[in-house]
């Protein structure tokens, strides 16, 4: 038995996405994916990608991932690591696999000189919650997480003058 965390590759755009909507299901949002898988390959492997995945397979399974891309900290002066998605299948839960990739991110932080990793969990999702404290992470209460998407955000580049 062995579990390996590695770069998503070229043509495992599919797979990310499949990942993607199982994690969409389990916070009650399929509604709101709109990726197709051109657009998560061209993201994570066109020109000049911005957006990084890797998979955690266990026996040469996948079994989860984690998406990433590199945010900048000016009080640091650093770069660091946003996680945009972090997810394990429900049956493979509980055996280390998202601590794993945790690691794996934690290390590139290390690795590249980066100051942080930070992401958003749901305020519903305890077991993850709960599972983040156990790692060291802090709940950053006091920040709420701002968004501008669709008519809104047409409108306001609109009022630009």
């Amino acid at each position: 038995m062995s579990l390996n965390i590695r770069r998503a590759r070229s043509d495992e755009a599919g797979l990310v996405l499949s990942f993607i909507r199982e994690l969409a299901e389990y916070e009650k949002l399929s509604h709101e994916v709109e990726a197709s898988e051109a657009d998560i390959a061209a993201a994570l492997f066109g020109e000049r990608p911005q957006l990084y995945c890797a998979i955690a397979e266990w026996n040469g399974e996948p079994v989860g991932f984690a998406v990433w891309f590199a945010n900048f900290s000016t009080f640091s002066g650093r770069h660091g690591i946003y996680l945009e998605d972090l997810f394990v299948r429900p049956s493979h839960r509980g055996k280390g696999f998202g601590r794993a990739l945790l690691v794996y991110l934690a290390k590139e932080c290390i690795d590249n000189g980066w100051s942080r990793l930070q992401w958003a969990v749901l305020d519903w999702n305890a077991p993850s919650i709960a599972f983040y404290k156990s790692l060291g992470a802090v709940m950053m209460d006091d920040w709420t997480l701002c968004r501008v998407t669709g008519p809104a955000l047409r409108q306001l580049a609109g009022s630009a003058s």
